[in-house]
């Protein structure tokens, strides 16, 4: 399957082929399949953001921060993994750059 440029927001959850239609943070190279299950994690990370709100407006005394946030944090991870394995040499090195890539995992295309 022929793969195609995407455009990456995370914060937006957005994954665009035009580059033009709103702001971005990553470009990958991926097949439309690919570029779905980013759509598709991005969902989850939207849940899980949803889930852990509760957690933060009525928290309960002995739960420690990280542990309401930990479900949200693991979904944001495998986000960011996705696109790192799919993303080019130049945005892999824009990651590391930026500091997201410390917990990713080791990956050589």
């Amino acid at each position: 399957m022929d793969k195609h440029k995407y455009y990456v927001s995370v914060h937006g959850r957005s994954i665009l082929l035009d580059r033009g239609t709103t702001s971005y943070e990553w470009e990958i190279e991926a097949t439309p399949e690919q570029a779905q299950e980013i759509s598709w994690l991005m969902g989850i990370v939207q849940e899980k953001e949803e889930d852990a709100f509760l957690g933060y407006i009525f928290p309960w005394p002995d739960t420690p921060e990280r542990v309401v946030n930990v479900a949200y944090q693991n979904a944001l991870d495998d986000v960011y993994q996705k696109i790192y394995e799919l993303s080019s040499d130049t945005t892999r090195m824009q990651m590391k750059g930026s500091g997201v890539s410390a917990f990713l995992h080791s990956y050589d295309g």
